[in-house]
């Protein structure tokens, strides 16, 4: 065997009896499966990873301690866009009128919010991350409320037309 000739099948299911979650408990069952001769290879076919990625865990069980080799380091991810005063700007201006801001608008919309964050802010987003921004700082889609069915309908127009659909508005919570 090439890894872990240093660490017995007992201290790794002592560990294993010491972790919590998903990831800790399957490299350690890893650990204990490889150490009874099962090979990296098929390791990596049962939990569906990479070979390398088999090779990295077991590499890290010989240099590390148990416990800190099964788990993942912080990984704080991409750096937000805005902020903390922008987020809180940007909040302050969605919950006030779109006109406020200067724009002739009735209501914000994700496309609105888009082009806000871009002249105020010099930062872009996509659509669905305005989407995301504007539920974040407390805005919800609201839908409008379904018309009786006949009410308020010419009898000539299709039930599809622009003249029969109805959007919602984004609004305070």
């Amino acid at each position: 065997m090439e890894h872990l000739d240093d660490i017995s099948v007992a201290d790794l299911q002592r560990a294993l009896d010491e972790v919590e979650g998903k990831k800790p408990t399957q490299r350690l069952m890893a650990a204990i499966a490889y150490k009874n001769g099962v090979t990296q290879t098929e390791l990596a076919s049962w939990y569906g990873v990479q070979r390398r990625t088999i090779y990295n865990w077991l590499n890290r069980l010989e240099r590390e301690s148990l416990t800190k080799a099964v788990t993942d380091e912080h990984r704080p991810g991409r750096p937000r866009k805005l902020s903390r005063e922008q987020r809180e700007q940007l909040q302050r201006a969605l919950h006030e009128p779109p006109t406020d801001a200067g724009y002739d608008a009735p209501t914000w919309t994700p496309a609105l919010t888009q082009r806000h964050l871009r002249e105020t802010f010099d930062v872009e987003y996509s659509l669905p991350s305005c989407r995301r921004l504007m539920k974040e700082v407390g805005l919800r889609y609201r839908r409008p409320p379904r018309a009786a069915e006949g009410a308020d309908r010419d009898e000539g127009a299709a039930d599809d037309s622009a003249a029969t659909r109805r959007t919602g508005r984004w609004t305070s919570r």
